[in-house]
């Protein structure tokens, strides 16, 4: 095997996973779970009831496109999902792992991404790209190639490394190359990065790096991703949106939100003003060089002339928490006041309204706006509907920011 990005990962199928654990947990995570998609995709108007078909290129050992065709087979989808892989080892693991959840809706498909439309043609409904483009000798080549088979009104997720939150990395590339430079047998460069992680001493930037932990908890597989890989490199904010506009799309959210408002990050109301006057890039531009923390960036996208919108607060819109119980949620949540939440090792302070865990325990993903200021009503009469918006607009802004509370437009 010729290419080493093909035989890095036929000898080391990343990330490790064992089919056996499907029987007790589903890996879920962003992009790609489905109530995200709609929202970001679809503007929240997706009828799941409708024919879907979907592509993970370079899916690895199947986090995304299981987590995927799980839920589009509980919502009662009629569904394809596309694993496309070059790695035939991975791609058995995959399989394992639909196989035991029974799951029906999945193909294989062996090959590179950049050959999809002759391996795996679109038009798909949907493309999850997530940790690929960055290990490519030509990241805009093959999201030109995604960008290709996507349906006009479709969308995708991506995942890019994030450059400022990897520091240390790149630097301890380098100690591999020196002394096991490729060409050595692959246990030989494994065994020799091992020993160099079990000496780095307390000064070192990956080990002062707490977001890193694949070398800590990926087995040998995260050591070769992180450290040995042949293709590696990182984006900020800027270079993912040219890379995604060089492909003809646009980005219609980051994950999570919250992280990329720099105001967020200040309660000098001077420094918030500032921040906030920035133009949207140069502002998520700042928010990731003051936060330092970003390993990785994910977003979704549209074609640049799918005039799609988010959808927002209004009468018909349906409240859908994503992996709360909104019960659960009801009772953590304070009535008003300061909640802290934490988003990549780092604490937000932020405001909640006096209805937060009133208006959270009615937020099942059935009822609309309209019916939940209804139900908070029959006991509240004073509570008039724009008075009832504030407030839930208020707790929107927090809890979407964290990537907990999505719309679905009624």
């Amino acid at each position: 095997m010729t290419d080493p990005v093909a035989a890095q990962y036929a000898a080391y199928p990343y990330p490790a996973r064992d089919p056996a654990d499907e029987r007790r947990r589903l890996i879920v995570g962003s992009p790609s779970n489905l109530i995200e998609v709609d929202h970001y995709v679809f503007g929240g108007r997706r009828d799941w009831r409708q024919p879907f078909r979907a592509l993970v290129a370079g899916g690895g050992t199947g986090d995304a496109a299981i987590m995927l065709a799980q839920q589009l087979t509980d919502a009662g989808t009629p569904a394809e999902v596309a694993h496309l892989d070059l790695s035939a080892p991975s791609q058995d693991v995959a399989c394992a792992r639909a196989e035991a959840r029974g799951l029906t809706n999945l193909t294989f498909v062996a090959g590179s991404l950049l050959d999809v439309a002759t391996l795996a043609p679109g038009p798909y409904d949907y493309i999850d790209c997530c940790g690929v483009l960055h290990h490519l000798p030509d990241p805009p080549a093959g999201l030109a190639a995604l960008a290709a088979v996507l349906a006009p009104d479709g969308g995708m997720g991506l995942m890019v490394y994030g450059e400022l939150g990897r520091t240390g990395v790149y630097h301890a590339q380098e100690m591999p190359r020196l002394v096991a430079p490729p060409g050595q047998p692959d246990d030989a460069r494994l065994a020799s990065a091992k020993r160099l992680l079990a000496g780095l001493p307390p000064t070192n930037w990956l080990k002062r790096n707490p977001q890193i932990r694949d070398h800590l908890e990926g087995g040998g597989a995260g050591i070769f991703d992180l450290l040995l890989h042949a293709e590696d490199r990182a984006y900020r904010v800027p270079e993912l949106i040219e890379l995604i506009a060089g492909a003809g799309l646009r980005p219609t959210g980051f994950i999570e939100p919250l992280r990329y408002d720099p105001a967020a990050y200040f309660e000098d109301e001077a420094l918030r003003d500032a921040v906030s006057a920035l133009d949207p890039v140069a502002g998520m531009a700042f928010a990731e060089l003051l936060a330092g923390n970003m390993k990785t960036h994910v977003c979704y996208a549209v074609a640049a002339d799918n005039p799609v919108p988010l959808p927002t607060p209004e009468a018909d819109a349906v409240p859908v928490l994503r992996d709360m119980d909104p019960a659960v949620a009801a009772r953590q949540l304070p009535a008003g006041g300061r909640v802290t939440l934490k988003e990549g090792g780092l604490p937000f302070s932020l405001d909640v309204p006096p209805l937060t865990p009133d208006i959270v325990a009615l937020c099942d993903g059935r009822r609309s706006l309209r019916e939940i200021h209804a139900a908070l009503a029959q006991e509240r009469p004073s509570l008039d509907w724009d008075a009832f918006l504030r407030q839930f607009t208020a707790l929107y802004r927090v809890l979407n920011g964290v990537n907990r509370l999505l719309l679905r437009a009624g």
